[in-house]
């Protein structure tokens, strides 16, 4: 925490030996003030970011004007079979991006409502305020990092108190764009988080911010519970009024330039397995009955012949299986932790690998 005393007293000092009028130091001290008042470091600059991070302005000024040669992309499939394309940055340009979490996004609280990618906040708990509730409806944005662009980075960094110049870089480091044709100038608007940023995840949830209030007030004058965990939104309670409820998320995320994904609404009542992100919640944190069974599955045969004799059987040729398999029962297991027959299967496996690898 900066004394800003003692920093006035030696800003002025060595502004007026530089020659500053008494006009600029006034205005850089007022503007310096309320950063720090936000617990925020104080930057004048994109000369001053460079000096910061540690590197040559001009090395931020290519990473933002050839952003492409900053990331290596690749894909990873999704349980759908589609395949999800991820954007990694280089070593230099990510160690810029965790200066600019750690040091200024995640000063910034979010909204109580987002359980996703915030410290201290739990998966399981998140789940867990939707069990025992007559009704579930989950919605879906649709591409949720490639659909939060520039201008709204831009203007958070801007209502943080950040000079345009300084938001400029900012949010440029921030995000991707896709390299235009030869001699064809790039719209910065375009820009967008990329997925694979070390950033981009809290900054959506900093962005989305005020929409997550709006959407908890309507649901709290409607009885309703609300949670968002990423580009997933869960909604619980005694009688949802789905046409309604729909309305009203399309209007607040058209305010963002986000849309609702359609395709993937999903209304559950008591009498089917309601299922948020792929976990059961009817009555109790826990994994769906067909993911249970394939664990219970494997666990009677490896029970039953020894883990070394299930392998030969099923002719399964992974070296990782068994660990595989212990992972799958661990997350269970943190959905759930009074789970015993996982419990019982774990310490089942524990054993068989020392005999294995032994």
């Amino acid at each position: 925490m900066v004394d800003f005393e003692l920093y006035k007293k030696h800003f002025r000092e060595k502004a007026l030996n530089i020659g500053f009028s008494e006009e600029i130091i006034i205005k850089c001290l007022n503007y310096s003030e309320n950063l720090v008042s936000k617990k925020l470091p104080i930057i004048y600059n994109s000369y001053h970011l460079a000096g910061l991070v540690g590197y040559q302005h001009s090395y931020l000024s290519r990473a933002i004007n050839s952003t492409e040669f900053f990331y290596r992309k690749f894909k990873i499939q999704k349980k759908n079979g589609n395949f999800r394309e991820i954007s990694e940055p280089l070593p230099s340009l990510k160690e810029i991006q965790y200066f600019i979490l750690e040091e200024i996004l995640y000063k910034q609280k979010v909204s109580r409502y987002c359980k996703s990618y915030t410290p201290k906040r739990k998966f399981r708990e998140y789940l867990k305020y939707h069990t025992n509730e007559k009704q579930i409806l989950t919605l879906d944005i649709e591409d949720f990092f490639p659909s939060i662009k520039f201008n709204n980075i831009f203007n958070y960094f801007l209502a943080l108190g950040y000079a345009k110049d300084v938001s400029y870089y900012l949010s440029n480091l921030c995000t991707y764009v896709t390299k235009g044709k030869k001699g064809q100038r790039v719209n910065i608007s375009n820009r967008y988080l990329p997925q694979g940023a070390p950033t981009s995840p809290y900054l959506s949830n900093l962005i989305l911010s005020e929409f997550d209030d709006s959407v908890a007030k309507f649901c709290i004058q409607n009885q309703l519970k609300y949670t968002r965990y990423a580009d997933d939104m869960t909604f619980s309670g005694g009688n949802i009024n789905k046409e309604d409820l729909i309305t009203f998320i399309i209007v607040e995320l058209n305010k963002i330039g986000l849309r609702l994904n359609i395709e993937k609404t999903n209304f559950m009542k008591q009498n089917v397995p309601q299922i948020i992100s792929g976990v059961i919640v009817n009555k109790k944190v826990q994994l769906p009955k067909a993911e249970r069974n394939k664990i219970r599955n494997s666990m009677y045969y490896i029970s039953k012949f020894g883990l070394e004799d299930h392998l030969k059987r099923t002719n399964e040729e992974r070296n990782y299986y068994v660990f595989h398999l212990i992972g799958k029962i661990q997350y269970g297991l943190s959905l759930n932790p009074e789970d015993l027959e996982l419990k019982r299967y774990k310490e089942i496996l524990i054993e068989e690998k020392k005999k294995y690898y032994s």
